[in-house]
């Protein structure tokens, strides 16, 4: 069992466990409890009626944040011709096919995000080892595989947030900073809801929303009251 520190302990006394507090509520807690002394990052956690073993029931989506994250998104482009262009134009620093992908296998890493255009997949395919397991491989369904790829860089730098359920059945992203304003955070994680409550599985069955909780680095978690957004 982990030995929580004394300061944890300290804010920890703050919140009550067993409420659901409303959103604003939550979020202007977790402002007060979050005590790093760095600006840590906002993580949702939603807890959904789903099974995730169906593959018609793995939860999975991006949404555009109205107030970002609160970083600078470091990019890299799988494109060649008018598309490399257009990468470039948009300010990616790093572009290209094969060599970028040499930089990459050879163990270069500084970066969060990767667009392609469908005719670099199968460049960027062979990076599968690599991309798979830090959840960086493009993907068609979350916009980073695509010919628009101006518009798919703007969407990135501007803040967008990835979610997809796990195991357990819940979906955790971030949301923002812990130092963002109370209204700012709370309209980033009711962003997060409605295109969560969009990506309902039309074979999900019983209640779907059914637990969220917030926190921030080092701070306890706290429950948000679900439902206001269950519609």
């Amino acid at each position: 069992m982990t030995t929580r520190g004394k300061k944890y302990r300290l804010v920890a006394e703050k919140v009550d466990r067993n409420k659901q507090y409303p959103l604003d509520e939550a979020v202007a807690l977790l402002k007060e409890v979050s005590y790093s002394k760095f600006d840590g990052t906002v993580d949702l956690a939603i807890n959904l009626g789903v099974d995730p073993r169906h593959a018609d029931q793995n939860v999975r989506g991006t949404t555009p944040l109205p107030h970002g994250l609160g970083k600078t998104v470091r990019i890299v482009v799988f494109a060649k011709g008018d598309a490399a262009i257009q990468a470039s134009a948009a300010g990616i620093e790093h572009v290209g096919g094969d060599d970028l992908a040499s930089k990459i296998s050879g163990g270069w890493l500084e970066f969060d995000q990767v667009i392609a255009t469908p005719d670099m997949m199968g460049v960027v395919g062979k990076l599968g080892r690599v991309l798979g397991p830090r959840g960086l491989m493009p993907n068609p369904k979350l916009g980073t595989v695509t010919f628009e790829v101006t518009k798919a860089i703007n969407e990135l730098k501007a803040g967008r947030t990835e979610f997809r359920v796990d195991k357990a059945g819940i979906a955790h992203c971030p949301v923002g900073k812990a130092a963002f304003p109370v209204d700012k955070l709370a309209a980033n994680i009711r962003a997060v809801l409605e295109a969560v409550l969009r990506a309902k599985p039309s074979t999900a069955k019983g209640m779907y929303l059914k637990k969220i909780s917030v926190s921030s680095t080092m701070s306890p978690g706290i429950k948000i009251d679900p439902a206001p957004f269950r519609g």
